[in-house]
């Protein structure tokens, strides 16, 4: 979910651009694995690299290209007074939230492991509220569910009725890669491999950078 509105701009431009249609499903990462992995039909799959890496082992895609970086930033429900600049105001926050949102897939393991090194993770679990798989993060803050959340940065932008305080503090970044994958049951196998090499290509770095992430294709 955390490239849905990326690929759905890189859709538009690639079709714009003279590349055939192609037809987008966006769902969270965790189901999206599931799929590839039971074997549907599908020409190209984008997923955090470690998911894909896991399909590449089963023979169920081919080889994953990497295609942007992205970050876990930190939202709140507007009014609060949320500090995040430096790792000591945020575990302050931390303390003081009644109620803390994260999501499932790899960005949310790789922060309960950050909270889990930094030692504080047994005194906010009874505290942790974890997204439905294809919830954002935003919709729990919006809805009142919790008072301060960490999501893909790319999730969290476009979300309507929450402050985004923004990343991690420096030294504490939570880096997600995300790649593109041939499958194995494509059809189209031509026209997918043209399509993940315009993903990587400077074409699409301008749409990357406008969600938050950072490019990490090829020039």
């Amino acid at each position: 979910m955390a490239t849905r509105q990326l690929l759905a701009t890189l859709c538009t431009q690639w079709a714009a651009s003279g590349g055939q249609p192609v037809a987008l499903e966006s769902v969270g990462g965790v189901d999206a694995a599931r799929r590839i992995d039971a074997g549907d039909t599908c020409d190209v799959v984008v997923l955090a690299s470690d998911a894909l890496d896991k399909l590449l082992v089963t023979g169920r895609i081919g080889t994953p290209e990497a295609m942007a970086q992205s970050q876990v930033a930190i939202a709140a429900a507007p009014g609060t007074n949320f500090q995040i600049e430096t790792l000591a105001q945020l575990c302050a926050s931390l303390a003081n939230a009644r109620s803390i949102g994260f999501s499932t897939g790899p960005s949310g393991k790789a922060l309960l492991e950050w909270f889990e090194r930094l030692g504080i993770l047994a005194s906010l679990r009874d505290r942790l509220v974890q997204a439905p798989p294809g919830t954002p993060v935003g919709n729990l803050i919006a809805q009142g569910v919790v008072e301060i959340g960490f999501q893909q940065c790319s999730e969290l932008i476009h979300c309507k009725g929450i402050d985004l305080l923004g990343p991690l503090p420096p030294g504490s970044e939570i880096t997600t890669v995300f790649s593109a994958a041939v499958c194995r049951t494509a059809r189209e196998t031509v026209a997918a491999a043209q399509f993940i090499a315009f993903l990587r290509s400077s074409a699409a770095f301008d749409a990357i950078r406008q969600e938050g992430m950072a490019p990490a294709g090829l020039l």
